[in-house]
């Protein structure tokens, strides 16, 4: 077998890496597991630093993917990791990002230490409960009361998409960043949150109504059913906060002159799907999606992006029998994507022989998605 004489990627012409983006100032990348988020991530950020933009890029991607993307030890606090560009990074563990602020809980559910006892009393967990659904089921919870179920109707947030959302409420007023990119964005648990405004009012009515039912238990159910008519107030008043602040982070997450929801995916038929439904759930909750960016495409980087490619090796499809299989493959599901995705900015970057990992190959997807 003949092998492929690959020239490292040693420099790559400046003139062909954006300076800036045309991004506003929340970027979030969607997408399954494994597409690419963190690679998109890093490349915008990168490119969003370089016109003199004060930039913080974040991860709760508990496998720190985010240092060795950019090759460089990152830690839990945004943290300037680049002297000639105001980079900024912060590489979260999700768990650890729950344990304060408004989604502080047990990472099971975030609404947990807010919400205190509530979640195993709607459940009927708590006691004096008929041991039903949880609170990650959609099913009722105690009894035949069809008032005991989950006040948001649904699962709750795992842990590491409550901590994206976390560190949205935290970040998106803090005045050292001008743009904060997240690789891990909301998903369609989390986007249940965007509803919590409409009901929170009744859900307040019905906590206390709800306290009042299970005064003899309160040694038994912690949180909000304190041990006093003051804690259920602190209670309340936390809630009304949370209200507010989620009905911001809602008003940004659907404005498209301030968040730009991107979506990544690969060329094949399964992604392409997952991402349809991604855009659906999205749209149900009124969150624009600005860009589609479709990773690991088998073409020349010249086809996707104004780069000088010397060094690049493109698949063989003249000879490679498998390279053709691949790529047709990748054909049917790009042809199906077209009409899936029209109306959408849609970008393509190229399947690189080399892992892409350090500045040099980050600045080249940069040159594919951002320019």
């Amino acid at each position: 077998m003949s092998e492929i004489d690959v020239e490292p990627v040693e420099e790559i012409d400046d003139a062909a890496v954006p300076t800036g983006v045309d991004a506003p100032e929340y970027v979030l990348y969607g997408g399954k597991g494994g597409v690419g988020k963190t690679t998109m991530a890093a490349a915008t950020a990168l490119a969003s630093a370089r016109d003199g933009t004060a930039t913080l890029v974040v991860s709760t991607d508990p496998a720190h993917s985010l240092s060795d993307t950019l090759e460089t030890d990152i830690p839990a606090e945004p943290t300037q990791i680049r002297e000639d560009d105001p980079l900024y990074a912060a590489e979260i563990d999700p768990e650890d990002a729950l344990e304060e602020g408004p989604f502080a809980g047990d990472g099971e559910n975030p609404m947990g230490g807010m919400m205190g006892g509530l979640g195993e009393a709607l459940a009927g967990g708590g006691p004096g409960g008929a041991g039903g659904a949880g609170v990650g089921d959609a099913g009722p919870g105690t009894g035949d009361d069809p008032e005991m179920v989950d006040p948001l109707g649904g699962s709750m947030p795992g842990a590491d998409e409550a901590a994206a959302v976390r560190l949205l409420l935290e970040y998106m007023d803090d005045p050292r960043f001008d743009r904060v990119v997240i690789d891990t964005a909301p998903t369609g648990h989390t986007l249940r949150l965007l509803e919590l405004p409409e009901v929170m009012d009744s859900m307040l009515g019905r906590v206390m109504t709800m306290r009042q039912r299970f005064s003899g238990m309160v040694d038994s159910v912690t949180g909000m059913f304190g041990d006093d008519d003051e804690q259920a107030e602190m209670g309340a008043e936390d809630l009304e906060e949370l209200r507010e602040r989620i009905e911001v982070l809602r008003d940004v997450l659907q404005d498209p002159a301030r968040t730009d929801f991107r979506v990544v995916l690969v060329p094949e038929e399964l992604s392409v799907r997952e991402s349809e439904r991604l855009l659906d759930r999205l749209d149900e909750f009124g969150v624009p999606v600005g860009t589609v960016v479709v990773n690991r495409v088998m073409q020349d980087l010249t086809d996707v992006a104004d780069v000088e490619a010397d060094w690049f090796v493109t698949p063989d499809l003249d000879d490679c029998e498998f390279c053709q299989r691949r790529w047709s493959v990748q054909r049917e599901a790009l042809g199906r994507s077209q009409d899936i995705f029209r109306g959408h900015d849609v970008r393509r970057v190229p399947l690189f022989a080399d892992e892409v990992r350090g500045e040099e190959l980050l600045r080249v997807v940069a040159a594919c998605i951002e320019d």
